[in-house]
């Protein structure tokens, strides 16, 4: 823990040593990156450089800090490559500076490519610059297109809930075409919206519909008013449309005894990914599955390398915003330095992954729009665990 502090204390100037380094690594063009996160530098020292919280860690600087240290393992291994970048990376917590007088800084007018962990409002803020200056936008973690429209310089690559939405029930169609689908809600502005997806998409696919039957559950229920949505003779599937995570695991809690008599699949929304509790022998028979657009494989080489790396210099285990940073940076700064002043054309090109297969397509939120109004990954990866087993299915 202690290497971690000192590797915390170390981003104060981290930005300048960044861009010293790859300036005289090459004489060729040099692009420049901006990298926004939240690292509450001015929270975590007081204006004598001392760190606030004496020997503790508080939790929420860990989200900024974990994306910093992918980024910071990706720009060595830019650095190593010889390509030709320069990063500059800015604290969106900072109280000595917003991001709106970063925007209007002289150093900003040189940027050609914008990648952040944000908020909403600085969501906002960054796609708002990336379209005036006509540079792509990668919004790393915040899944929401913050109602922007008409502006292809943004790229969501933590995929929209409409589109985990879509690809469920495109799975759906794949493998349970002609089966009973039973859909469980409950009362809630967002539930109201996810089941609309649905609705949505059953109402415009290309394909033969879905047999979808919603069923809205109150507060209470219990097992006797599930159990009759069981059938004997077939695969029961059911989807629970909620993101809250305790109604989650109260629900495969009340179906776990009757999956021992019943076969049973209930697929979920991706809060599931940060439900650990499905591990446990209390969900065992029951088969949970949900959608995920980060899928961070134990056995790549890669993957065992960084974990290898944190294990030696922080001893912990990396998280899965490290592999985000990581892969994020890489990416998008090999596109860079391949396409240019193009990258925004290309910005969906099929080349540079590393940890996921990204799958970047323009949307159109309105089928009359004859130009995006921002893209997305669309690329989902099924999670299915069952007694504690964890794999990916197609």
């Amino acid at each position: 823990m202690k290497n971690l502090f000192q590797h915390f204390f170390f981003l104060i100037s981290i930005s300048i040593s960044f861009c010293a380094k790859a300036q005289n690594d090459s004489a060729a063009k040099v692009h420049h990156i901006a990298i926004f996160a939240p690292l509450y530098l001015d929270s975590a020292f007081d204006e004598t450089g001392s760190y606030r919280y004496d020997k503790n860690f508080p939790k929420f600087l860990n989200p900024g800090l974990e994306f910093y240290e992918g980024a910071e393992l990706a720009i060595d291994s830019l650095q190593q490559e010889g390509v030709p970048l320069e990063f500059t990376l800015y604290d969106t917590k900072s109280t000595k500076k917003t991001i709106a007088q970063i925007l209007q800084s002289e150093e900003f007018q040189n940027i050609d490519l914008i990648i952040g962990h944000v908020s909403t409002l600085e969501l906002r803020q960054l796609a708002s610059a990336a379209a005036h200056k006509n540079i792509p936008f990668i919004n790393a973690n915040f899944p929401n297109d913050g109602n922007i429209t008409k502006n292809q310089n943004l790229v969501i690559l933590n995929s929209t809930v409409k589109t985990h939405c879509e690809g469920i029930y495109k799975y759906l169609q794949r493998n349970f075409a002609t089966q009973s689908i039973v859909v469980f809600t409950r009362k809630g502005v967002m539930e109201d919206r996810l089941k609309n997806y649905f609705l949505d998409i059953e109402k415009n696919t290309a394909s033969v519909p879905l047999k979808m039957k919603f069923i809205t559950l109150e507060k209470g229920y219990d097992q006797k008013q599930l159990k009759p949505y069981f059938r004997e003779d077939v695969q029961n599937i059911f989807v629970l449309a909620s993101l809250d995570e305790a109604f989650a695991k109260d629900f495969c809690f009340q179906l776990s005894p009757l999956a021992k008599t019943f076969k049973t699949t209930v697929i979920g929304m991706p809060t599931w990914d940060n439900i650990s509790d499905f591990s446990q022998p209390l969900y065992n028979g029951l088969e949970i599955m949900y959608t995920t657009p980060f899928y961070i494989n134990q056995n790549d080489s890669l993957v065992t390398h960084i974990q290898q790396y944190f294990k030696t210099n922080f001893y912990m285990r990396p998280s899965d915003m490290v592999f985000r940073g990581f892969e994020t940076i890489y990416r998008f700064a090999k596109l860079l330095q391949e396409h240019g002043n193009n990258i925004t054309t290309n910005i969906g090109e099929k080349k540079f992954n590393v940890f996921n297969n990204f799958d970047i397509e323009p949307v159109y939120l309105n089928k009359q729009n004859t130009s995006p109004d921002y893209f997305e990954n669309k690329k989902l990866y099924f999670i299915k665990k069952v007694d504690g087993n964890v794999s990916t299915v197609n």
